[in-house]
């Protein structure tokens, strides 16, 4: 098949899928047999479907409708958690319906016409197919499937993925598929943020208190009260109409259901906290020439010797011989001749104690100028086969492909130093490619695999990687789907160093935090065209806060290195580099609470806010970890921004001024400085300032205490590498602020769990208006010191910065104590 004619299959394929208020519908009927039950699943027939209902727990309901009668019976990819135990079901059979509940929910399913309806067991109505005009419910279009369902009075939907274009899709049709604008000029095509769809999610929560699981591969569409301002629907493709109810009812227990699930967020080594790195080994596109491995030893010498923290580098696309059959779209796993003994340049990496080396992929195959994969794989059969001529794509649905091309193709890399991959262009797959007129497989099966791929291709090197190099798997990808969490981490693709595409970056993750997505970054200072010096200062001081702080360009010769934008760029990114890394132990532990909850380290305010309506469209702030609120501006020349302040009291991190919450401010913003504002009663632990994470115990932790009523956190400790957290293998240290007329009680609990934690100093630094009038450890008064002394090894005791208004206190501790702080006022 020749390029335009793949092309225009492709779009027919693309475009096959009708609007939903156009499609010519089949409902589901009325209900015509008895309800069988099996344990927790019951089934029946209408006079044109079948229809099973399976409680998973008390609170989320698997729907299934089938117009063939018959169940698809097919792996998932994107599920992981489906043993569910027994649940308690009561069931009541009426003359017009039947009634099952749990304790936590009650399922009505009217008979004549069928649909559903779902109350919680206070009564309220959480989700209604009953629609005016008999329009609810589910329902058949030729091969698409969909339901209808009734829009409560203000109700609200967030999720769907890394979506760009808003947070809140209440009014707006969301359509999901894996990729980006294929239109030229880029500026209305790949640089659309309507039609950036790298990593749908199937997922959305409501306002209500419950979210919606599409458990569907092919391509969906989403009507949420776009069409019809009395209904919501949802349909995809092809297949089987198959969703999971999840009630809450609040967002971080749905999340936490959607993700036990679709699987929880491994923890990344505790050095991936730190800062990555991407190069183009110094050249770029249409610069290759330039690059070679000098290059990139000087720039982690540079980093280094300028005191720039940094653990992870990855060498983008130009490492490698661009092949002769895919180009620079494929891999020849063959190294561009300008790069000189690669092996030479991991060793001297590894020597200036980065943790981290990684290499660019793309999931094609090349032959390269000695090296003939894609003969061979082709030979092998270990390429996805595609319609009327050989495949290209590493068929990774195949686990014997996947044994060929880790031996004979990614061991050539690893063998001589790379730990891990950044698995490009997973949306290749039965789309266009970015770098080619490429199409990949066609049909109704590619159609069926398209979304799932990246989830494959980013699954095989994640868990290859970890087991060769005997720590926890770390994989840099693009595209992902339901479930791509389980191999972190996402990236949110290439958009230029524009001020127009900073706040959309923004939403990206902000959406993918709402999507059970956490381990997610972006290009800070974009990625394509040189970024304007201001531009790059505010979009490193969010990527600091980014789950992830990733740094990469390709504008020759700036490459987004932070020494390229001028001296006070360079001191920006100096400045919150360090930053970061002094808060890994706040960070890492938000990464542990996020693997045991679900809930994302980035989270949109409306996350523990739902029914403040005032977060719904908030889309340029977000929670970091419990306590941070990051507030990035996104305005050129701004002096000022608006904020919004939840419910509460707020601490401004610069000033230690206080505000009010539920309420909107304007607040200045001078160029060196991002809006952070700390919740009261919050506490936050910090680390020495370091250059790299050396895998050992931290030193002297300090935890930065901003006194409310009570405050708490959980300080998480293990060996960083391992995978034996997940077997409990782990340490918890406690640590609680009470405030209670004029005294202060802080305790550091001793340290429980199986990981030895260190005895150290605790140092506590806390925010208030006056020098103590007492204060003592346990039963003993601390001495007074000055900040001088404060500072020396094995130095314990108290002073008050006057001019800060900060109590800074030392004091020992061994692992398995008890530090009790007692401040006077």
């Amino acid at each position: 098949m020749n390029t335009f004619l793949q092309r225009f299959t492709l779009l027919l394929i693309l475009l096959s899928l009708p609007l939903i208020s156009q499609a010519q519908q089949t409902d589901a009927g009325k209900i015509t047999s008895k309800l069988n039950q099996q344990q927790d699943t019951f089934t029946f027939s209408t006079d044109k479907a079948d229809v099973m209902l399976e409680f998973c727990t008390a609170d989320m309901i698997r729907v299934r409708t089938s117009w063939d009668r018959e169940f698809e019976n097919e792996e998932s990819y994107m599920l992981t958690g489906t043993n569910w135990g027994p649940i308690k079901v009561d069931v009541k059979k009426k003359s017009k319906f039947f009634e099952l509940s749990t304790d936590k929910l009650l399922v009505r399913l009217n008979k004549s016409p069928y649909s559903i309806e779902i109350f919680n067991k206070q009564g309220d109505l959480l989700s209604s197919e009953v629609v005016a005009e008999a329009a609810g419910g589910a329902y058949k279009a030729d091969k698409v499937v969909g339901t209808r369902k009734k829009l409560m009075p203000d109700e609200h939907f967030f999720g769907f993925g890394e979506r760009m274009d808003f947070t809140d899709q209440l009014g707006k049709e969301v359509n999901l598929n894996v990729g980006r604008g294929t239109k030229r000029p880029h500026i209305i095509g790949a640089y659309n943020v309507m039609e950036a769809n790298y990593a749908p999610v199937p997922f959305f929560m409501s306002t209500r208190g419950y979210g919606i699981f599409l458990h569907n591969p092919y391509a969906t569409r989403w009507d949420m009260g776009n069409s019809r301002s009395d209904s919501y629907a949802f349909e995809a493709a092809n297949g089987e109409l198959d969703y999971y109810f999840i009630y809450g009812p609040d967002f971080p227990a749905i999340l936490n259901h959607y993700t036990n699930l679709t699987g929880k967020a491994p923890l990344l080594p505790r050095f991936a906290h730190g800062l990555h790195v991407g190069t183009y080994s110094g050249g770029t596109w249409g610069h290759t020439e330039h690059s070679s491995t000098e290059y990139v030893v000087e720039l982690a010498r540079k980093y280094r010797a300028m005191g720039i923290p940094v653990d992870i580098l990855h060498l983008d696309s130009t490492w490698r011989m661009f092949g002769k059959s895919g180009g620079n779209g494929a891999t020849s796993y063959e190294w561009r001749e300008t790069m000189k003994n690669p092996k030479s340049m991991f060793d001297q990496l590894y020597a200036m104690n980065l943790n981290m080396v990684g290499l660019h992929i793309r999931s094609r195959f090349d032959n390269g100028m000695e090296i003939n994969l894609l003969d061979q794989a082709r030979e092998k059969g270990f390429v996805y086969p595609e319609e009327n001529k050989p495949g290209e794509i590493v068929n990774f649905f195949d686990e014997n492909a996947i044994d060929w091309w880790w031996d004979n193709a990614v061991m050539r890399i690893a063998s001589i130093g790379a730990k891990f991959l950044k698995t490009d262009e997973g949306s290749a797959f039965g789309r266009v490619a970015n770098e080619s007129d490429k199409v990949g497989p066609t049909g109704e099966r590619a159609q069926r695999l398209h979304n799932i791929f990246p989830l494959v291709y980013a699954k095989a090197p994640y868990e290859r990687f970890s087991k060769y190099n005997n720590m926890r798997g770390m994989n840099h990808t693009r595209e992902g789907y339901a479930g791509i969490q389980r191999y972190p981490f996402i990236w949110a693709g290439d958009w230029p160093s524009e001020w127009q595409y900073f706040g959309p970056v923004m939403k990206a993750g902000i959406n993918m935090g709402l999507s059970g997505v956490s381990y997610w970054t972006h290009n800070m200072g974009g990625f394509e065209h040189k970024a304007d010096p201001e531009l790059y200062i505010r979009w490193v001081q969010f990527g600091m806060f980014s789950p992830v702080a990733h740094v990469f360009g390709m504008d020759h010769p700036g490459y987004k290195e932070p020494w390229n934008y001028g001296d006070e760029a360079l001191a920006n990114f100096t400045k919150y580099d360090k930053l970061r890394y002094r808060l890994i132990p706040y960070i890492y532990s938000s990464a542990f609470k996020t693997y045991q909850t679900g809930v994302p380290i980035m989270r949109a305010l409306v996350m523990e806010h739902q029914q403040d309506v005032n977060t719904y469209a908030v889309e340029d702030q977000y929670m970091f970890g419990d306590n941070m609120l990051i507030c990035p501006v996104t305005t050129k020349e701004a002096k000022t921004r608006v904020v919004y302040l939840p419910e509460g009291e707020w601490v401004e991190y610069w000033t230690g001024n206080r505000f009010q919450g539920k309420k909107h401010y304007n607040i200045v913003t001078p160029l060196d400085q991002l809006p952070i504002f700390v919740k009261a009663g919050s506490i936050i632990p910090m680390q020495d300032e370091v250059q790299f994470d050396d895998r050992n115990p931290w030193g002297d932790i300090t935890f930065d205490i901003y006194p409310g009523a009570a405050a708490s956190f959980d300080l998480f400790e293990d060996d960083g590498l391992s995978e034996e957290y997940k077997q409990g293998n782990y340490s918890i240290t406690t640590v609680s602020a009470n405030t209670s007329g004029n005294s202060t009680a802080i305790k550091v609990g001793a340290a429980t769990g199986k990981y030895q934690v260190p005895n150290r100093n605790y140092i506590l630094k806390i925010h208030q208006e006056k020098a103590p009038t007492n204060l003592q450890a346990g039963l003993k008064k601390l001495a007074t010191t000055t900040a001088a002394k404060f500072g020396e090894a094995g130095a314990e005791g108290w002073y008050y910065d006057q001019e800060a208004k900060l109590l800074w206190v030392k004091s020992k501790k061994a692992a398995n104590e008890e530090l009790v702080v007692t401040v006077s006022h």
